[in-house]
């Protein structure tokens, strides 16, 4: 099929595969602890009749001990390469209900944008898959498989077994990850590093029960005061991380207007930045430290009472380059150091993620950028890093050394995924849907199939 030709296909399949977008992301697939996980089920039926839906012979739901994951798996015509198309169908919790515009799980289109969760993250890659597949027909020039993940948002703990179980059915020459975003609206972009992840829990202890406040206050440390101190040393005056031992890279030569970004964070007016350099580099190749939560009394129910213990969930985001396990020791060693008045200082860790950089060279990242240069009306793609974690990708690079990974997705800076009014540039996932069309063809052309 020409270009033309695919452009008219894409353009005459979006409609149903906005509409069917719609249908997946009406299914609140939240793969956390607490959540009704046969949501999950749904979703992932769901994925795999869309995978029927466009002709894939080998459609099955499978998991190992975790939630379900969709494969879906069509031949390579005799010597063409084969491209795994990953996404994931699981969504991030809605959080504060209150602070969305919408209904959370209603999807709702206000001014070109599509509004609810997992719009973006990443239902929409789901559909970008379906859309490239439905715009090919009968016509596919490579060989597919498609990989939606069910358990993304929750740390992906069983993927490496799945990765491995059905290792010889996935493997590919290109493997395509719709899980991030692009540099701006009307801007495409190949992400070619991430940060990694460390979540741990830092538990402090001062006492074997709590005590009057006004009797032993003054004299006796509460384990809250002391905990807020302890967390307060990760940081140092200008906002940089203080753990020795955690590494930090430049970033790709691109500039972050301080304005576009402040704007896109929503920081308030008066509040300043922290750390030191780039911004590119302070968001995407330096290490931070951010306390997600404290288990401590309500205020309305807190007693006049000297807490005896206190717990913080904090996140790390490790810069590429980085190891998780040495990471953590460097920051367990840190708290255990600056333990204040002598307090009792545990440290575990929750969960973490090796970080990666992507060398995007070679005829499969040639096939990406002209698809995106043609899909974006002659706009040059830019690579990026991403300050955010995706661990599994480490994994894949690990997994398939001889696969070329290329790493795209359908957000922009204002989609808020995980956050309240998650949402989708409808436009721009037009674009999505083109170009990933326009990258297979290429790579059929481009990309020699590895010998297997």
């Amino acid at each position: 099929m020409t270009q033309a030709e695919l452009r008219d296909a894409v353009t005459r399949v979006l409609p149903g595969v906005t509409e069917d977008l719609i249908r997946l992301a009406r299914i609140p697939g939240i793969a956390f602890q607490g959540f009704d996980h046969q949501h999950v089920e749904r979703s992932a039926e769901a994925v795999a009749e869309l995978l029927r839906g466009v002709g894939l012979p080998e459609v099955r739901i499978v998991r190992q001990g975790g939630q379900p994951a969709v494969i879906g798996r069509r031949p390579a015509p005799p010597g063409a390469p084969t491209v795994l198309l990953y996404a994931h169908h699981d969504v991030q919790p809605i959080g504060d209900r209150s602070q969305w515009r919408t209904e959370p799980f209603e999807p709702t289109e206000i001014d070109g944008r599509l509004y609810g969760r997992g719009c973006a993250d990443d239902k929409a890659g789901v559909l970008a898959h379906v859309a490239a597949l439905r715009a090919f027909g009968d016509d596919l020039p490579v060989g597919i498989v498609v990989f939606v993940e069910g358990e993304e948002e929750y740390g992906s703990e069983s993927l490496e077994t799945l990765l491995r179980t059905y290792r010889d059915e996935i493997t590919a020459d290109v493997i395509v990850i719709a899980d991030s975003g692009n540099w701006d609206v009307g801007v495409p972009a190949l992400t070619t590093s991430l940060r990694g992840l460390v979540n741990l829990f830092v538990d402090v202890a001062t006492l074997d029960h709590a005590v009057h406040s006004g009797m032993y206050g003054g004299a006796v440390p509460d384990a809250l005061t002391t905990l807020c101190r302890l967390l307060g040393t990760l940081h140092d005056e200008s906002g940089d991380v203080a753990v020795a031992g955690l590494v930090s890279n430049a970033a790709a030569p691109l500039d972050y207007p301080i304005d576009r970004f402040r704007e896109e964070s929503g920081i308030l007016d008066g509040v300043d930045l922290i750390g030191t350099g780039r911004l590119v580099d302070r968001v995407w190749t330096k290490p931070t430290a951010t306390v997600l939560g404290i288990d401590a009394p309500r205020t309305g129910e807190a007693p006049n009472a000297l807490l005896p213990s206190a717990r913080a969930k904090v996140s790390v985001r490790l810069a590429p380059g980085d190891d998780p396990a040495k990471a953590f020791e460097a920051i367990k060693a840190h708290l255990e150091a600056h333990a204040p008045w002598g307090a009792r200082v545990t440290v575990t860790v929750e969960q973490d993620g090796a970080p990666c950089v992507i060398k995007a060279d070679g005829p499969a990242y040639d096939a990406a950028r002209a698809a995106f240069r043609t899909a974006w009306d002659g706009v040059e793609p830019v690579d990026m890093g991403v300050g955010g974690s995706i661990p599994f990708i480490a994994t894949f690079q690990e997994l398939f050394p001889s696969s070329a990974v290329v790493v795209t997705g359908v957000e922009d800076p204002d989609s808020r995924a995980h956050g309240p009014n998650e949402s989708l540039h409808l436009g721009e996932f037009a674009r999505v849907c083109l170009a990933e069309t326009l990258m297979l063809a290429n790579v059929a052309e481009m990309v020699q199939p590895v010998s297997r």
